[in-house]
């Protein structure tokens, strides 16, 4: 099943291109983009999903909510659009806290991820798995997340872990 995203430069400037993620051979200088979201609620605690093990990367991995941006997306639109269908929870105050760049030219596996940061009030039961994507979730708090990637990396841990340090 096709996939179209967007072509982006080092600088983030859309090159005009779009292109199937699933066939497409990213060339240096090319990137995609990726979001992912912290999602903490009143408590400070922070939910977390499991990868569905049908997964082709990462199966049965944990994670926080997130995926790659669609053509013609902005990021703060992928990521909502992402957390709605991951979880079932709608987001609006949040903001990029941290972003990176991973260039890998044997692979061809080019990208560029913003991380954002909401802060709302939810509860477990107020999640909906898309069991497509997720097949278990919990809220956990920040040395529960630690002690977890300790047990079995957390995926992206610490480019999360930056996030959570950046000024609020």
């Amino acid at each position: 099943m096709s996939e179209f995203v967007d072509l982006y430069d080092r600088n983030r400037k859309f090159l005009n291109r779009v292109v199937d993620r699933n066939t497409y051979l990213f060339q240096p200088g090319e990137f995609m983009m990726y979001v992912l979201a912290i999602l903490e609620n009143e408590e400070g605690k922070f939910l977390v999903t499991q990868r569905a093990l049908d997964k082709k990367w990462a199966a049965g991995g944990w994670e926080m909510p997130g995926g790659g941006a669609k053509s013609k997306e902005s990021s703060l639109d992928a990521i909502k659009r992402e957390v709605k269908e991951e979880t079932g929870l709608d987001v609006i105050n949040g903001h990029v806290v941290y972003s990176y760049f991973n260039e890998d030219q044997k692979r061809h596996d080019n990208y560029f991820v913003d991380i954002y940061h909401f802060r709302f009030d939810f509860q477990l039961s107020d999640v909906t798995l898309n069991t497509r994507e997720s097949i278990d979730c919990r809220c956990v708090s920040l040395d529960e997340l630690v002690a977890m990637n300790n047990e079995d990396e957390f995926l992206h841990f610490e480019r999360i872990m930056k996030a959570l340090q950046q000024k609020k």
